[in-house]
């Protein structure tokens, strides 16, 4: 390989990563709170369309992504409600919120279709690591949502490992009854959780649509929320995991553009969802310890019930 084809390979990975490791981080809390929330692709999805028409409206691309959060975090408070304060069925839920905010962004998004943006982020160029031969560009010299995501990625790490209200976080998804005992308010802290993963979520789809494509197209997520979903079990429900693995399904994902003329191109489209076939199955296998998935994941809390 190139220096050139090294440096275009890694900038775009790192791109690609980038909507994996937002929603990611999201999925974790949610799932590490309790709540399993498979309406990852729909929140993208209406966070993509809302992010884009704000940017248009308002020529702020950092409005945009506000709106973007928002919206998946409209959806996930609805998620929240169904599965948390009613206690329904999350998985189906989740699936009912794909499919809403999928049919949603189908609707609002109509307009938009074949707008190029025209607000966009400028990109942050790192002082002297920017001028580093061939990873200097592709790294440190980004737009700056990329590099929000990494402070998101070390601060929600910070926060569920070292400080109480990331103690509260893993009690109630491993053991709400002994949370709840402990005054630790198990609903509460789920919502919080699910909203946050909205807001992820939402930001994630809005960076689709405002820095990776940057324009609406309907179905732009293609399958992402589900690959994020797989990507969570793949890191073992640990933020730091999900930045590595997020980098390496976006380099999956990109080579399918960039090794077309020397991998047969049905080959290569295939590998992001065999790639997330192979996540779930190293998830499976190695699902004890510190892999394991929160003991009450997807299990409705009903205060006095054992």
């Amino acid at each position: 390989m190139t220096p050139t084809l090294i440096a275009d390979t890694i900038g775009r990975s790192l791109g690609a990563g980038t909507p994996l490791l937002l929603g990611t981080l999201g999925e974790i809390y949610a799932e590490r709170s309790g709540v399993l929330n498979l309406g990852v692709e729909g929140m993208m999805a209406a966070g993509a369309v809302a992010g884009f028409g704000t940017a248009m409206a308002t020529g702020s691309p950092w409005l945009g992504l506000a709106s973007a959060a928002l919206a998946g975090a409209a959806l996930a408070l609805a998620h929240a409600f169904l599965s948390v304060t009613l206690k329904a069925n999350q998985i189906v839920s989740g699936i009912a919120l794909t499919m809403l905010g999928l049919g949603l962004s189908g609707v609002w998004g109509k307009p938009f279709v074949g707008t190029p943006l025209t607000a966009r982020f400028s990109e942050i160029e790192i002082p002297l690591l920017a001028r580093l031969p061939v990873i200097g560009e592709a790294v440190f010299c980004r737009d700056p949502v990329f590099y929000l995501s990494l402070v998101l990625a070390a601060g929600l790490a910070y926060l569920l490992y070292h400080t109480r209200w990331g103690i509260a976080v893993r009690s109630v998804g491993e053991n709400p009854l002994a949370a709840d005992a402990a005054g630790i308010p198990v609903d509460l802290t789920r919502y919080a959780c699910v909203s946050l993963g909205g807001v992820l979520a939402g930001m994630a789809g809005g960076y689709l649509s405002l820095v990776y494509v940057p324009s609406w197209i309907e179905g732009m997520t293609a399958g992402r929320g589900w690959i994020i979903i797989a990507l969570t079990i793949f890191a073992g429900w640990d933020p730091w995991k999900a930045a590595l693995g997020a980098v390496l399904f976006g380099g999956i994902d990109v080579s399918q553009y960039l090794f077309q003329d020397r991998v047969p191109p049905n080959f290569l489209k295939m590998l992001p969802y065999a790639a997330t076939i192979l996540a779930l199955l190293v998830g499976a296998r190695r699902a004890s310890g510190a892999s394991a998935p929160p003991e009450a994941l997807a299990v409705p809390y009903r205060k006095g019930e054992r």
